[in-house]
Formats: C-alpha cells, sequence, structure tokens
C-alpha cells in the first residue's frame, strides 16, 4: 500500500469512464504527458498493461477491468474513513452539494432545509442553480452529489426517482384583455408570450405542448428569471406559461391571475444521483427529506439504496 498512489488509481478510473488521457487530462486540470506518466508508473508497479487504445478510444485490458472494479470498493473505504475522522475533526456530519432549478429553490426548498437543518444541525448542505442539462452534467461529473431537476434525465449513469408532478398554468394579467375560458396552444399563440430561454426541460415541456398542437410558438420574450417573467406579466407585456408551483402560495401576486391549460400540461420533479453514488450519512438524510415533498416514500427510499447497492 505504501508504493501505490491513490491518485494514480482515480486517474486510471477516469480516463477509463471518458475514454481518453486528453478528456482525462482536462478534467484533472492538469497535462496529457502527465497523465501517460501516471498510467506508466501505474502499470509498471503492477507489471500488468491496464489500458489499450482500440480505435479513438482508450479501454481498460482485462487485467485494468478487474482492477476498476477494486478502485471503486478502494474508494468508497477511503471516502468511509475520511467522513468517520472527519466528524472528529469538524464536528459535521457531512456536506452534500444539492443542484436543482430556481422554482424549486425558492418556493419547494425553504421549509424543508430548514426542517432538516433543525434535526440535523451538523450536515452542510450547499445548493447550486440551473437549468437541468447544466445540473444534470454537474452531477454526472461528481461536482453535484444530487440533483433536483425537471425529468427526463437521460444516461445510463443515473439513477432517477420521481418526486412530484407540477402543473404548468397558463398566467395573464389581471389589467389586461380578460383570460380565455379555455387557454389552449391556439389561443395563446395569438397572444404575446413570455417563455423560459431554451436549453432547460421546463422549457422543452412547454414547446413540446406547443408542437403536439401542430403550433411553432415564437415568443416575445425569453428569459432566465420565473420572477422576471411574473413581473413582466404582471406589468401587462404579455402572457406566460409557468409552474403552479411558482404562482400560488408564497408566490402568488395580486397584479397576475393564472388558468390551467387545454389539455392540461404537468412538468415531473424527480431526484437525480450517479448510480455509483456513495451514500453517506448526510446524503442519506437530505435524501429522505427530499422525498417527503411528494408520493415517493418508503418504496422509493429503498429503490435508490438498491439502486446505489448494484451500481
Amino acid at each position: 500500500m505504501r508504493e501505490l498512489n491513490l491518485g494514480h488509481l482515480r486517474t486510471f478510473a477516469q480516463v477509463v469512464a471518458l475514454g481518453s488521457f486528453s478528456a482525462a487530462a482536462e478534467q484533472a486540470k492538469l497535462t496529457q504527458p502527465a497523465i501517460s506518466l501516471q498510467m506508466r508508473q501505474l502499470e509498471a508497479r503492477l507489471g500488468l498493461r491496464l489500458l489499450e487504445r482500440i480505435g479513438r478510444r482508450v479501454q481498460p485490458t482485462a487485467a485494468g477491468a478487474d482492477l476498476l472494479k477494486h478502485i471503486r470498493q478502494i474508494e468508497a473505504a477511503v471516502e468511509g474513513a475520511l467522513e468517520t475522522v472527519a466528524y472528529h475533526r469538524t464536528g459535521t456530519a457531512g456536506r452534500v452539494r444539492l443542484g436543482t432549478g430556481a422554482t424549486a429553490c425558492i418556493y419547494l426548498l425553504p421549509p424543508m432545509l430548514r426542517q432538516l437543518r433543525a434535526s440535523f444541525p451538523k450536515i452542510e448542505i450547499v445548493v447550486s442553480t440551473g437549468n437541468s442539462p447544466a445540473i444534470l452534467k454537474a452531477v454526472e461529473e461528481n461536482a453535484l452529489d444530487l440533483a433536483l431537476v425537471t425529468l427526463p434525465a437521460p444516461g445510463r449513469i443515473f439513477h432517477v426517482t420521481p418526486i412530484l408532478a407540477d402543473e404548468l398554468v397558463a398566467v395573464f394579467p389581471v389589467d389586461g384583455p380578460p383570460p380565455p375560458a379555455t387557454v389552449t396552444a391556439a389561443t395563446l399563440a395569438a397572444r404575446p408570450v413570455v417563455l423560459y430561454e431554451p436549453g432547460g426541460n421546463a422549457r422543452r415541456v412547454v414547446d413540446g405542448w406547443f408542437a403536439r398542437a401542430g403550433l411553432a410558438l415564437k415568443p416575445a420574450m425569453e428569459l432566465g428569471s420565473v420572477e422576471a417573467i411574473k413581473e413582466l406579466v404582471g406589468a401587462g407585456l404579455g402572457c406566460a406559461v409557468l409552474p403552479r408551483l411558482a404562482v400560488t402560495g408564497a408566490g402568488a401576486r395580486q397584479d397576475i391571475v393564472l388558468r390551467s391549460l387545454s389539455p392540461r400540461l404537468h412538468r415531473r420533479l424527480g431526484l437525480v444521483l450517479r448510480r455509483d453514488k456513495r451514500l453517506d450519512r448526510g446524503l442519506r438524510e437530505v435524501i429522505r427529506a427530499l422525498e417527503r415533498l411528494g408520493p415517493a416514500g418508503k418504496a422509493a427510499r429503498k429503490a435508490v439504496a438498491r439502486a446505489v447497492a448494484a451500481g
């Protein structure tokens, strides 16, 4: 063990995952020769060829594939050891990096985070916001531990647990023309519409609703902030399609009125984490708290645990 470099093992696993030395070097912020040197040193230490190039992709040899299985166990053991001693050093019960959208962060998470902080004050939670594809990329790269995002979350690397369905509704200014009794895609397309900016899953859900009606809507404006969209609608500059979560309860306003769409439209929010993610104490508690936001309950928690264990 004194001669086996854990950093070299981690680099080997990253080269296999990304399929190239250059991609692993870019992610590790090292030069490609530095990555190649680490791999040569690891192969020399073990006396085995661990990697081979097939076409344009670097793949593990049979020996490398066997080593990769043990690397996951080694990293889990090291993380467990560090987690155990970290509590004695810092008094924390783990650090959880959670990614989500701005709407969920503003209107869904605060009560949950407040209750979690009261029950587990030693868990450190860092919340980042962004659109779903960016958040999922960060989870894939292990820059985030967990995501609460608008589904789908494609990719075999992910384990996905649906949490709740949030209805998308039409929002109109109170001082504008009366909202139609039935809000179809055609009635909305006849008015100036303010939508989420492209790129996020919520926008894709709305675009899909218009497409199913045979329409390709050209919005009057596109913004990244649900609060900015509500301001523009309240000022009479158009109507919008927004999550009900953002326009009821704490998000309700006096200058806008909402109507259900016809046919009704929902976006699904779900928890996403890597299948090989180690569930330390802090992450387990955050997952349990998030699952209580919807009907997933005990069965979903067991599904997450089974999937991660199998991964």
